[in-house]
């Protein structure tokens, strides 16, 4: 176990264990970690519907707002989507159908390779990634002085979830 331990340290790039860490304090951060990463994203979700309202974009939710921000200018697979985590739900297609149905996306299928479709957004979709851009910009104005939020504090916090998000990974792909 103490070998294992020693790999999973070394494959997310933590280099050796903490020998003298208290467990308890350990398992209590870690926990408290988890609840607040759930929790941040439905509050980032929370404030994406309010923005919608705000601005009277009442016909897509925050979730589709959300993604429809991610995909930005690229053009896409719902494939490639969701494994470059632009998208954390499992009901990306149903989204998808509802945003092309809606006029924000458009989708269309391969040259190459009829089963495969690509989307990009409309020029609709593309006002909702800028509203929600605009928003983001509003906050990050405010983020230091009203939140207590600086650099140091966001380099070191994605810092800590990228080495979380390679350990989760790591126990998927090699089943730790």
């Amino acid at each position: 176990m103490a070998v294992n331990g020693a790999v999973q340290s070394q494959v997310i790039g933590q280099g050796e264990p903490n020998a003298g860490a208290d467990p308890d304090a350990l398992e209590s951060g870690y926990l408290q970690l988890l609840h607040l990463v759930e929790r941040l994203h439905r509050q980032l979700l929370d404030v994406i519907k309010d923005e919608l309202e705000r601005i009277g974009q009442t016909d897509i939710n925050s979730v589709q707002a959300l993604l429809l921000y991610n995909i930005g200018d690229a053009e896409l697979t719902p494939g490639e989507l969701r494994s470059r985590g632009h998208y954390l739900g499992s009901n990306v297609s149903y989204n998808l159908k509802q945003l092309v149905e809606k006029g924000y996306i458009r989708d269309e299928r391969s040259s190459t390779d009829r089963r495969s479709k690509r989307v990009s957004l409309t020029q609709s979709g593309l006002e909702v990634r800028d509203q929600l851009g605009g928003l983001f910009q509003r906050q990050l104005s405010s983020v230091e002085q009203v939140g207590g939020v600086n650099l140091s504090l966001i380099e070191d916090t994605n810092k800590a979830l990228t080495r979380l998000e390679r350990f989760w990974a790591d126990q998927i792909r090699f089943r730790l």
